[in-house]
């Protein structure tokens, strides 16, 4: 089968198209024929060798986490799905740039997605309902989200609104306008957050998700008043200097199926900012923003 693949850790040029053997459904698990898939920060930092002491992978190796595609073999024990549905969700570490992955989490693809959105939604959407339901009962909250313009952090601010809770997001500038068609309260990030954050907030802020990884947990816990309500999903380490929780992405196919009832509702959908073939795979590595990559052999 075609797939995207890598020989050596190193910088996004390290991609390549390359033949490598088809996957087979395992138990409790299914083929897909891969129609896209998108890149997230993972996949970067284990492509640069950042993580290999924590995944270590067998080179050469397929970068990706979560795909969408149309089932073409089942594994025993799967009853949910048939052969020709379509589905997103997610694979193993990094396997999915490929012609055919297997997934070991999927649900429906939701009608109101295209196929770049739901290549765009697998990890997204599971990593921002754990860190959720982390928080606890948000109805009537305000809840604040670091980096709300970013896949994980604007799925968390899409399910937040859906579950009742007033949203504030931090994000640049450029990204305000579409905040606020969310129906988020957009402020910009960086030096005086805390400041900031009081004056569209003047009550307070009840609970905060760190989606961004930039330092600002402290000021989390400064705006919430404590440790208890503040989660991250993009900064471990600092959570364990200061006490606070962190999550991770669960394969967990009633996780994405809550995201897809969301998106039957009309409440989510994924952000792409940018659509480019396999071939572009080392560009779009290079790039930054929620980019999603189309299968076919000479794409």
């Amino acid at each position: 089968m075609f797939a995207v693949q890598y020989r050596a850790y190193g910088s996004p040029d390290v991609l390549e198209l390359g033949d490598r053997p088809e996957p087979h459904a395992g138990p409790d698990s299914v083929r897909i024929r891969v129609l896209a898939v998108s890149v997230n920060p993972i996949d970067r930092l284990l492509r640069a060798g950042h993580l290999k002491d924590i995944f270590p992978l067998d080179l050469p190796a397929i970068p990706g986490r979560d795909a969408v595609g149309i089932v073409d073999e089942l594994g025993d024990g799967v009853t949910d799905v048939a052969i020709g549905d379509k589905v997103f969700g997610l694979g193993g570490v990094s396997d999915t740039t490929a012609e055919f992955a297997v997934l070991t989490a999927w649900a429906p693809v939701p009608g109101a997605w295209n196929d770049e959105q739901a290549a765009a939604a697998g990890l997204a959407s599971v990593t921002a309902l754990r860190a959720l339901d982390a928080l606890g009962e948000i109805g009537g909250a305000t809840v604040l989200v670091d980096g709300a313009a970013g896949a994980v952090g604007s799925a968390a601010a899409a399910f937040a609104i859906a579950d009742g809770a007033n949203v504030i997001g931090t994000a640049s500038e450029a990204n305000h306008e579409r905040l606020r068609a969310l129906g988020v309260i957009p402020v910009t990030y960086g030096d005086g957050l805390v400041e900031r954050i009081l004056v569209v907030a003047p009550d307070g802020v009840d609970f905060a998700l760190d989606a961004s990884g930039s330092g600002s947990l402290p000021q989390l816990v400064e705006l919430v008043g404590g440790t208890e309500h503040v989660v991250t999903v993009a900064d471990h380490q600092r959570a364990g200097e200061l006490g606070v929780r962190s999550v991770n992405a669960d394969n967990d196919s009633a996780i994405l199926s809550r995201a897809a009832a969301y998106a039957d509702d009309g409440a989510y959908t994924p952000h792409v900012s940018e659509v480019l073939p396999f071939r572009d795979a080392a560009r779009a590595h290079a790039g930054s923003g929620k980019i999603v990559l189309l299968a076919g052999p000479e794409g």
